[in-house]
C-alpha cells in the first residue's frame, strides 16, 4: 500500500513536487484553489499568448535538466544571432547596441566573490566604480523587480548579474506557446503518474498526514498559522502589447537607467501572436510610494524608444502590478539559507520562489519543490520502517 502525500498549490512548485513524489512511489493528491493550474506560470489564451510577466528559463542548471529529462519544456526556441542584433541597452535615455565597457569588465570578473553582509551598491562601487555599479543595478532590475538593487545583498545581486550577463551564447530558452503549455504538460504527466489533481479546491486547514505547501507565503502563513513566514519581495509594473508588426521593432531592450525590460516574444516564437502582429511584454520595478500610472508612464517611454509609433498599432493591451509575488529579495546579511525553511516539522514542507533554495526566480520553485519531495519521501520511508 502506498502512503499519501498532499500538495497544496498547483503552480510550478506544486506540480514539480507532485511529479517528484509520484515518481518516488507515493500516492499524491494536489489541491489548487483556482479553476486553472499554473499560478504565475499561467499564460493568456490565444491569439495573444502572454506570460504573467517577462518569463524565460535558463538551460545551464539542474532545474532545466530535471524538466527537460521529462520533456516538459519541449518544444522550445532559442534566440538566434539575428535576434540578438536587434537587442539594445538604454543608457542615459538613449539606446545603444553595444553593452557598456564597464559592464563587460564587471561580467568578466566571474571568479570574484561578493559578500552576503554588504549591500551591492557599496561593494560594486568599491570594486568597479560608481557608474558601473549603477548600470549593474539597472541590468538586474528585470530579475529582482526592485527599483534599487544596490540596497540588496551584494552576493544576491552579483550572482544574478553574472547569470544574465554570461559571455557564452545565451542559455535562455523560450517555451513555444508560452509557459501555460509547460503547465499543461506537467499536469498531464502528473495525472499519468497517478496524481489526483483537484482544481477549484480551496484548502482552509492543514490536511492530515504529509503535506507540501506550495502556495504564496501569505497563504502559507495563514494555513500553517506561522507568522514567521515572511520575506521581502519586489514590486513591478507589467505591460503586454499586441501590435501590428513593424520592421523596425526591436527584439529586446535592457534598461540600465531605470531597471526596465522589453522583449518581443513573437520574434523567437511566432505562435504567441496572430500572423502579421507582434507580442511584446515589458516590465519595470516600481519605486517606493510610486503610483501605478506614474510607473506605467515611465515604462511606456521604453516602448517609445523600441517600437516606432506603437500607440497607433495596438491591437491588444494588458497592464498590471506584480507585488509581493516576484521571488525572494535578500537584504544585506541574509542569503537563501536564511529564508523560510523547506522543512517545517511535523510532516510539513514548504516550496516556492521565496523559500530556502538556490536559483533564479522560477528555478527556486523547482529546486525547493524537489527538496521538499525528497524529504517527504524519505520521511515516509522512515515512518514505515519505524512502524
Amino acid at each position: 500500500m502506498r502512503d499519501d502525500i498532499t500538495i497544496v498549490g498547483g503552480g510550478l512548485a506544486g506540480l514539480t513536487a507532485a511529479i517528484a513524489c509520484a515518481e518516488g512511489g507515493a500516492s499524491v493528491v494536489l489541491h489548487e484553489a483556482h479553476h486553472t493550474l499554473g499560478g504565475r506560470a499561467r499564460s493568456t489564451a490565444a491569439p495573444y499568448v502572454a506570460n504573467e510577466g517577462v518569463h524565460a528559463l535558463y538551460a545551464d542548471g539542474p532545474p532545466w535538466r530535471w524538466l527537460d529529462e521529462r520533456r516538459l519544456v519541449r518544444p522550445y526556441a532559442l534566440p538566434r544571432p539575428g535576434h540578438l542584433l536587434r537587442a539594445r541597452f538604454r543608457r542615459d535615455g538613449r539606446l545603444t547596441g553595444r553593452p557598456p565597457a564597464a559592464l563587460l569588465r564587471m561580467a568578466a570578473r566571474r571568479g570574484l566573490r561578493a559578500p552576503v553582509e554588504e549591500d551591492f551598491g557599496s561593494w560594486a562601487t568599491r570594486h568597479f566604480g560608481e557608474e558601473a555599479a549603477r548600470m549593474a543595478a539597472g541590468a538586474t532590475g528585470v530579475v529582482t523587480y526592485d527599483a534599487d538593487p544596490g540596497r540588496l545583498s551584494a552576493a544576491f545581486v552579483w550572482e544574478r548579474l553574472l547569470r544574465v550577463a554570461a559571455p557564452r551564447y545565451p542559455a535562455v530558452r523560450y517555451l513555444v506557446g508560452g509557459w501555460g503549455r509547460m503547465i499543461d504538460r506537467m499536469a498531464a504527466y502528473a495525472r499519468d503518474l497517478g496524481v489526483r489533481v483537484e482544481t477549484g479546491s480551496k484548502v482552509d486547514r492543514l490536511p492530515d498526514g504529509r503535506v507540501i505547501v506550495a502556495t504564496s507565503l501569505d497563504a502559507a502563513r495563514g494555513l500553517l498559522g506561522d507568522g514567521s513566514l515572511r520575506w521581502e519581495s519586489g514590486r513591478g509594473v507589467l505591460l503586454d502589447l499586441g501590435l501590428r508588426a513593424h520592421p523596425r521593432d526591436l527584439f529586446l531592450v535592457s534598461d540600465l537607467d531605470e531597471g526596465g525590460f522589453l522583449e518581443r516574444y513573437s520574434l523567437p516564437d511566432r505562435s504567441v501572436a496572430p500572423r502579421g502582429e507582434s507580442l511584446v511584454q515589458l516590465e519595470l520595478p516600481v519605486r517606493p510610494g510610486e503610483a501605478k500610472g506614474t510607473a506605467l508612464a515611465r515604462l511606456e517611454r521604453i516602448a517609445d524608444l523600441a517600437l516606432p509609433g506603437w500607440r497607433d498599432r495596438v491591437t491588444w493591451r494588458r497592464e498590471s502590478i506584480a507585488a509581493g509575488r516576484t521571488g525572494a529579495l535578500d537584504l544585506p546579511g541574509a542569503s537563501w539559507r536564511d529564508r523560510p525553511a523547506v522543512e517545517r516539522g511535523d510532516g510539513v514542507w514548504l516550496a516556492g520562489d521565496q523559500v530556502a533554495a538556490p536559483g533564479l526566480l522560477a528555478e527556486v520553485s523547482v529546486t525547493s519543490a524537489l527538496a521538499a519531495a525528497r524529504a517527504a519521501l524519505a520521511s515516509r520511508s522512515r515512518s514505515r520502517r519505524a512502524a
